[in-house]
This record gives C-alpha cells, structure tokens and sequence, in this order.
C-alpha cells in the first residue's frame, strides 16, 4: 500500500501552507504552484479543488498523474488520483474539524469541491509510487 510516513503526514497536516503543482502539457515542466487546503483519513492526504473540475490545477493532476507538492518545509515528488465514493464523507469529517470555523469551509465540503477530490500520494526517485513494506 502507498503510504507517507507518519512524520511526514503529521508535519503536512499540522501546516496550512500545502501548494500543488501538477507537471504542465510537456510532462516535464511543473505548473505554477497553488495554495490548497489538505486533510488526512486513515494515513492518506487528500485535497480539494475549490472550483471544482474545472479548476487548472485539478484537470492538470488528473490528466498528468503527477507533479509535486510543497508544504511543511518538504518537497516531495508526488502521484495524483482522483476520489470518489463513501470515503469523501470522512473527508469531510476532516475539514470540518481541521478548517472549523473559516468561511470557506462549507464550499469545500460541498458538492463542487467534493467532485474535485484527489489523493496524493508519494513517488520515489524514481517517479514510481512508493511501496510500504
């Protein structure tokens, strides 16, 4: 299973300071950086798009896969999947008690963010998806 170390989670999800920059058209190239809230369920980071799948950097991340993230002082190489299901109720749970109280929150619990959901989840140097043993 593709995990982050419970460090690395912990530092990411204590921090609100998460930006997404999903590699451009070339593959190569990584997008302009953007601010974006994230949450963890069950050792997986999450994020969404605010605008929904309309957003630029959601169409870049579900169309490139990959990109990279910086946050809590770490940049790391990074895959991108999109979510869908039962599990968006947990992370809704997780914005509700991490962003509590911000304006924006009952958008990105809504249904339009809530369709523009994404897991990250971490590559190697490789560029594959890292393996927990």
């Amino acid at each position: 299973m593709v995990t982050w170390t419970r460090d690395e989670l912990r530092k990411i999800t204590e921090t609100d300071d998460l930006h997404i920059a999903p590699f451009r058209e070339d593959g190569e190239t990584y997008g302009t950086p953007t601010w974006i809230w994230s949450v963890a369920v069950d050792g997986a980071l999450y994020v969404r798009a605010y605008n929904g799948k309309d957003s630029r950097w959601y169409r870049a991340a579900v169309r490139q896969k990959a990109g990279r993230i910086s946050a809590a002082g770490m940049t790391k190489e990074v895959a991108f999947e999109p979510v869908e299901g039962p599990i968006n109720e947990r992370i809704d749970d997780a914005y509700r008690a991490k962003y509590d109280g911000n304006p924006y929150l009952s958008p990105m619990v809504g249904a339009l963010a809530r369709s523009a959901t994404v897991r990250i989840v971490p590559r190697d140097a490789a560029g594959s998806a890292k393996e927990e043993r």
